[in-house]
């Protein structure tokens, strides 16, 4: 088994992160930080702490060098990071010393590594970011189809009141619209310039450096600051948890499918999830729905991980840093995949109106016991219609005869339609199925305003 399954050939179909997975690469990595290399010589030129011809020289190289990770391998784990030796190869690809020498002008391996490492976050956040606006419109049309779709809701995993399936969809697509809605704030605030120098002073920065972090974060188009961050961990902190929050909403989809999927409720299909046994031919497990849960573990442990290397010794800490970075990169792959495996498994995924019929009416109809409470309640005192319906309910068990038949044998005066209808006991589940779908066209509007 590979050491990660986001990179593993074989469980690629598994767990597909898709192009999220080609961001953490080391080549992505390097192409990251030389770019932050020329936009810190452009903005060094700029505002003249380098020479003009320097910076440009220096632009122009970091979009035409290839640098092979492995010639950097062991710099990287002689140094603890690979920015020195990057720095040197690129100077020694230049053949230029008289320009070569203003590479990383005063900046520190953290300000390059921070800063690359943001312009690989906001690809990530894009990239789920689209996918979460796919899967949206597939729920929000299962939604509105099925807003008035009676089926069975369970509270402990017991039969509990008549629901929609529409409203059990909206529940799995209010969180991801809450997520969206959290996505521009969360890029102002945390998509973050790092320059700060060695010790977070920008001591070799020189009087200008506001002036020039600000120059850096625009070449970048990302966020300046205003201050150091070098141990201030909470701009990533923020972004990793955007990310599990992404799973922990698609992992409840997940449990959901699975217990809809099983043996004696079996209210669901998922025709692209056809998992086969090896042995059991009559076996079609939830493999998708699985794997939503399993990321959703995961990405709670990686975060739970990034919180306890977020706490840096002095100015800066290798074992706290380098804990990120194990952690981190999983995070982001797990919302990744899941989103991926979450859009597959709702395109393929139907009710089974006659199965949720059938377990509307499973356990006598006592599904309906809560309605026929507050109907005797008209008559009696709230404590004594309970009391009522409770034995009701064990004589509809006895006697093997539904809660209906039972009431009508005793209340023939109560208006029986009413309360055993499953469709007129729904509540505001079809407006909730039905404003949920609205919310996502409205959020498509926004985006398309065309």
């Amino acid at each position: 088994m590979a050491a990660s399954l986001f990179d593993s050939q074989l469980y690629a179909a598994l767990f597909p992160a898709g192009d999220v997975s080609r961001l953490f690469s080391d080549s992505a990595e390097i192409r990251a930080m030389l770019l932050v290399e020329g936009a810190l010589a452009k903005a060094q030129g700029k505002v003249g702490m380098i020479p003009e011809d320097s910076a440009a020289a220096i632009g122009r190289a970091v979009m035409e060098v290839a640098l092979d990770p492995g010639a950097l391998a062991a710099a990287a784990g002689q140094n603890g990071v690979p920015v020195p030796g990057l720095v040197a190869a690129l100077r020694s690809e230049m053949s230029a010393p008289e320009h070569a020498q203003y590479i990383h002008w005063g900046a520190t391996s953290q300000d390059i590594m921070d800063s690359a490492l943001m312009l690989r976050l906001r690809q990530a956040l894009a990239a789920v970011e689209g996918d979460l606006l796919a899967l949206l419109a597939q729920l929000s049309d299962l939604a509105e189809a099925h807003a008035s779709l009676p089926m069975a809701a369970r509270t402990y995993g017991q039969l509990a009141t008549p629901t929609s399936f529409g409203a059990v969809v909206a529940a799995w697509g209010q969180p991801l619209l809450g997520l969206l809605d959290e996505l521009p704030r969360l890029r102002d605030s945390c998509l973050l310039v790092s320059l700060s120098g060695a010790a977070g002073t920008s001591g070799a920065l020189g009087p200008r450096v506001a002036e020039l972090r600000a120059e850096l974060a625009a070449g970048l188009s990302l966020a300046d600051p205003g201050r150091s961050w070098h141990t201030d961990r909470t701009p990533v902190l923020r972004i990793a948890d955007w990310f599990t929050r992404v799973c922990v909403a698609l992992g409840k989809l997940g449990t959901d499918c699975l217990a809809l999927r099983q043996s004696g409720i079996d209210e669901i299909a998922i025709s692209s999830s056809r998992g086969a046994s090896s042995t059991m031919p009559q076996k079609q497990n939830p493999v998708g729905a699985s794997a939503l849960v399993a990321l959703t573990s995961q990405a709670n442990a990686q975060l739970s991980a990034l919180h306890h290397s977020a706490g840096h010794q002095h100015q800066r800490d290798g074992t706290s840093w380098f804990g990120e970075w194990l952690s981190l990169p999983q995070t982001v792959f797990c919302a990744a995949s899941a989103v991926r495996i979450a859009n597959s498994m709702t395109r393929g995924l139907t009710p089974d109106v006659d199965r949720m019929r059938h377990n509307l009416n499973a356990a006598n109809g006592t599904i309906h016991a809560e309605a026929l409470s507050f109907a005797l309640a008209e008559h009696m005192r709230r404590g004594e219609a309970q009391a009522m319906v409770k034995e009701l309910c064990a004589k509809a068990a006895q006697d093997g005869k539904s809660l209906q038949e039972i009431t009508v044998a005793h209340y023939p005066e109560l208006d029986h339609t009413a309360i055993f209808d499953a469709v007129r006991q729904l509540g505001s589940a079809p407006e909730e199925a039905q404003q949920f779908a609205k919310s996502v066209t409205a959020l498509q509007a926004r985006r398309n305003p065309s």
